[in-house]
């Protein structure tokens, strides 16, 4: 059973510094690849934009409207996204997959910031709003790639 001091343990001081300090919060004017990711259980929401180079991104933004969780997460994922490719976002996004629902360990540099999401894994219901700026950072890869072949 949860207890009020286990909420209160879960949004730490160092979860609700970085939902405060989310970067890249404008969106991009002439996106490559654009997103918008809901989670049903809360309502959050995210919304990504992305400009490519080749498979690394080169500008990001983000539009964050989640739970403290989410925003941490978005902001560990903000922090460390620019030069990602495809293929590194979808492993991090793996990793932090793995270390919420199946106690797997902490997601590997560039994303190790998120191991501060740990205690999270004991509440399921916030794990979808934890996953959006991931998800909604692959499906603008999506959404580029289609864009590109129109």
């Amino acid at each position: 059973m949860t207890t009020d001091s286990d909420l209160i343990n879960l949004y730490s001081t160092r979860i609700l510094g970085l939902a405060a300090d989310i970067p890249h919060r404008t969106r991009l004017s002439a996106p490559d690849g654009t997103s918008k990711r809901r989670s049903p259980l809360c309502g959050s929401t995210v919304t990504v934009d992305l400009a490519l180079d080749g498979d690394k991104i080169v500008g990001f933004g983000q539009d964050v409207k989640a739970c403290a969780l989410g925003q941490a997460s978005a902001a560990v994922v903000g922090h460390n996204i620019v030069g990602r490719s495809e293929a590194e976002v979808q492993t991090g996004r793996d990793q932090l997959f793995a270390m919420l629902k199946s106690g797997g360990p902490t997601p590997d540099a560039p994303f190790d910031g998120l191991e501060v999401l740990g205690p999270a894994s004991e509440y399921r219901n916030r794990h979808a709003s934890i996953l959006l700026a991931f998800d909604a950072t692959l499906d603008a890869f999506v959404d580029a790639r289609t864009s590109k072949s129109a």
